[in-house]
C-alpha cells in the first residue's frame, strides 16, 4: 500500500503586534490622556466636569460623524463650522423674529419642532449645494466646500449686521419656550445631547456596517471608478454624504444656540479642525475607503478630552491650536505607516503561499 503525502498545512496568519497596536491607537491613546490629566488636572474626574466634556465631545462628535462619511468617499468639508454658525444663526432669528409675509403683511412664528425641522434643512441645503458643486460641476471638495465655508459665514454676518440674537427662551404664545430645552435638557438626568449622540451615532454605526448605501460610500472611496463600473451611483452617494455632514453640523448649530440661549456668527470657527482631528484620529483614512463611526466618536473623546484638560491647565489657547495641529498630522503619519504595514503583510503572506 502506498502511502500519498500529506497536503501542504495552510500558511499560518500571523497577527503583527506592531498593526496591532496601530489599529488600536485610538484607544490606547484616549486612555493615556484621560491618565495624564486625572493627574495633572485638578477635579478632572469629577462627575460635574465629566458632563461637562461630555456635552463637549457631543458636539465634535456630531461633526466628526458626518465628516467620517466624506472623507471615507475621498472628500472633504471645510464648510461645517459655518453652517455651524449659519444655522445656529438661522433657530435664533426664528425664535425672535418669525418669518415676515410682506404680500399678506404678517409674521409667522414658528414653534420649537417646526423651527429645529427648518434650521435641519438648512443645514442639508448647504450639503446639496456641496454636492452639486463636486458631482454635478467637478469642482474639488477642497475649493468647494472652502467656498461654502465663506459663503455660508457671510449669510450667517449678514443676517443679524454680525450682531448676536440674545435671549433666546422662547415664548409660550408661539410655542418656542421649549428652545432651550434643546442644549439644557435632560432626559433620564442625561442630557439631550448626549442621548441625540447616541441616536446619531447608532444610526450612523447601523448605516455604515448593516446597509446597502453603507457599503456603497466604502467602495466609491476605495475606488470611484470600479464603484461606477460595478452599477454603483456614485454621484448620489457623494450628495448622501455631504447631505449628512450640513446635518450633523445643524444639529450642533441648534444645541450651540440652545445652550447659550443666543446665537452668534462667528460660531464654529475651526469647529471643521477638530472634527478632522477626530475623524482622522479615529482610524479614518484621508485616501478614502477606510473608517469607523465607533472609532471616530472614540478620537472625538480623545480631542474633547484634550482640549479641556489643557483648558484645566491654564495652557494657553493658542498653544492649544499648536498641539490639534500637531495630533492632526501625527495621526496622518500613523495613518500612513499603518497602510505600509499592511501591505507589507500582505505582500509576504502572498510570497509565503506561493512557496
Amino acid at each position: 500500500m502506498t502511502l500519498a503525502p500529506a497536503a501542504a498545512p495552510a500558511a499560518r496568519q500571523e497577527v503583527s503586534p506592531a498593526l496591532v497596536l496601530l489599529k488600536a491607537r485610538t484607544f490606547i491613546a484616549l486612555i493615556a490622556v484621560v491618565a495624564f490629566f486625572s493627574f495633572a488636572a485638578p477635579n478632572f474626574l469629577s462627575t460635574a466636569n465629566l458632563v461637562i466634556m461630555a456635552e463637549h465631545v457631543a458636539l465634535n462628535a456630531f461633526l466628526a460623524i458626518g465628516m467620517t462619511f466624506v472623507i471615507v468617499t475621498g472628500g472633504i468639508d471645510l464648510s461645517v463650522g459655518s453652517i455651524v454658525g449659519l444655522c445656529g444663526m438661522v433657530a435664533g432669528w426664528l425664535v425672535l423674529n418669525g418669518v415676515e409675509i410682506g404680500f399678506l403683511g404678517q409674521t409667522v412664528f414658528f414653534n420649537t419642532a417646526e423651527i429645529v425641522g427648518i434650521t435641519l434643512l438648512v443645514g442639508v441645503l448647504v450639503g446639496v449645494v456641496n454636492g452639486l458643486l463636486i458631482t454635478r460641476l467637478n469642482v474639488a471638495p477642497f475649493i468647494a466646500t472652502l467656498g461654502t465655508l465663506y459663503v455660508a459665514r457671510g449669510l450667517a454676518l449678514l443676517s443679524s449686521d454680525g450682531a448676536t440674537f440674545p435671549n433666546l427662551r422662547g415664548s409660550a404664545e408661539w410655542g418656542t419656550q421649549t428652545f432651550p430645552l434643546i442644549g439644557a435638557g435632560t432626559v433620564l438626568g442625561v442630557p439631550v445631547s448626549i442621548v441625540t449622540l447616541v441616536v446619531v451615532g447608532l444610526g450612523a454605526a447601523y448605516l455604515a456596517a448593516r446597509t446597502p448605501l453603507g457599503r456603497h460610500i466604502y467602495a466609491v472611496g476605495g475606488n470611484e471608478r470600479a464603484a461606477a463600473l460595478s452599477g454603483i451611483r456614485v454621484n448620489r452617494t457623494k450628495m448622501f454624504v455631504y447631505m449628512f455632514s450640513g446635518f450633523c453640523a445643524a444639529i450642533v448649530g441648534l444645541i450651540v444656540a440652545s445652550q447659550l440661549v443666543a446665537s452668534h456668527p462667528a460660531t464654529g470657527e475651526t469647529f471643521e479642525l477638530n472634527a478632522i482631528a477626530a475623524a482622522v484620529l479615529g482610524g479614518t483614512s484621508m485616501s478614502g475607503g477606510r473608517g469607523r463611526i465607533g472609532g471616530t466618536i472614540i478620537g472625538a473623546f480623545v480631542i474633547g478630552i484634550l482640549s479641556d484638560g489643557l483648558v484645566m491647565m491654564g495652557v494657553s489657547s493658542f498653544w492649544q491650536t499648536v498641539i490639534k495641529g500637531l495630533v492632526i498630522i501625527a495621526a496622518v503619519v500613523v495613518d500612513q505607516f499603518q497602510q505600509r504595514l499592511q501591505q507589507r503583510i500582505a505582500l509576504q503572506r502572498q510570497a509565503a503561499l506561493g512557496r
